[in-house]
C-alpha cells in the first residue's frame, strides 16, 4: 500500500462517497482518484467495514420506567416540589428587592426607568411564554409521549 496520496479534496469526501451524499462532480472526482490510489481505496474499504458494523449493531431499549425522570418515591417528589417552590419564591424576592433598591437608591429617574423597563421586559416575555404554554397544553398531542 502506498502512502503517496495526492488527493485534491478533503478526506471527508470519502465518507460522503460511501453514503452517496456527494454531488455529481465530487463523486466523479473521488471515483477517479480511487482508481489510482490504493491508500484511499484501503481507507474506503475500512470505512465501509465500520459502516456495516455500525448499521448492523443492535441495542436493547431500556424499559419505560428507566426513561421516566420523575422522582420514584413520595418523599423525593415532595422535596423536589418544595425545592422548586423555594427557588421560585427566592427569585421573586430577590428581583423585588433589587427593584426596590434601584427605585429608592437611584439618583435619577432615567436610571429607575431603565432598570424597571428591563425587568418588566423580561417579566412580560416570560409571562407571554407561560400563557402560550398554558393555553396550548390541552391541545398538545405529544404531552403523553414518554420516549
Amino acid at each position: 500500500m502506498t502512502t503517496d496520496c495526492r488527493r485534491s479534496f478533503d478526506e471527508s469526501l470519502l465518507s460522503g462517497f460511501l453514503d452517496n451524499a456527494l454531488g455529481q462532480q465530487d463523486e466523479q472526482r473521488v471515483r477517479v482518484h480511487l482508481e489510482d490510489c490504493s491508500s484511499c481505496r484501503a481507507q474506503v474499504a475500512e470505512l465501509r467495514g465500520l459502516r456495516e458494523v455500525a448499521l448492523s449493531s443492535r441495542f436493547e431499549l431500556p424499559s419505560d420506567d428507566q426513561w421516566d425522570e420523575k422522582p420514584r418515591g413520595g418523599v423525593s417528589r415532595l422535596f423536589r416540589d418544595l425545592g422548586w417552590l423555594l427557588l421560585a419564591v427566592w427569585i421573586v424576592g430577590l428581583a423585588g428587592y433589587g427593584v426596590t433598591e434601584v427605585w429608592t437608591g437611584a439618583a435619577s429617574l432615567l436610571y429607575r426607568l431603565m432598570a424597571f423597563g428591563g425587568i418588566s421586559a423580561v417579566a412580560l416575555l416570560f409571562l407571554s411564554v407561560a400563557i402560550d404554554r398554558w393555553s396550548s397544553y390541552p391541545l398538545d398531542r405529544y404531552r403523553e409521549v414518554r420516549k
